[in-house]
């Protein structure tokens, strides 16, 4: 019977860790888009860095990508960059990557 739960703590366990490691990878990515778009809109240092900030604070608004998708081609439109939706969804998907390699070499 310790053996059932000592195999149940421990999927608790790496489901938590999953988890976490889930949410940290989608923050990097957040935060690697904000500072792509930033680089787009020509954003000074100072503008960049409370961006990125705010790329990884609209993920918050509802579950999955779309609040980011939202935000980040309402505010490049706003600013005249010619960047449509199929382009923010590929630079996502990249910087998904991006961000687990970082990750994965900071463990």
């Amino acid at each position: 019977m310790t053996d059932f739960k000592d195999r149940e703590r421990a999927e608790e366990a790496k489901f938590a860790m999953d988890g976490e490691t889930a949410f940290r990878v989608a923050a990097r990515r957040n935060r690697l888009m904000g500072e792509w778009a930033a680089e787009l809109m020509s954003l000074t240092p100072e503008e960049a860095e409370a961006y990125k900030k705010a790329v990884v604070q609209a993920d918050f608004e509802e579950a999955g990508d779309e609040d980011v998708i939202r935000k980040l081609l309402g505010d490049l439109t706003q600013a005249e960059c010619d960047v449509d939706e199929a382009t923010v969804r590929a630079k996502l998907d990249e910087k998904m990557i991006e961000a687990k390699r970082q990750l994965m070499s900071e463990s």
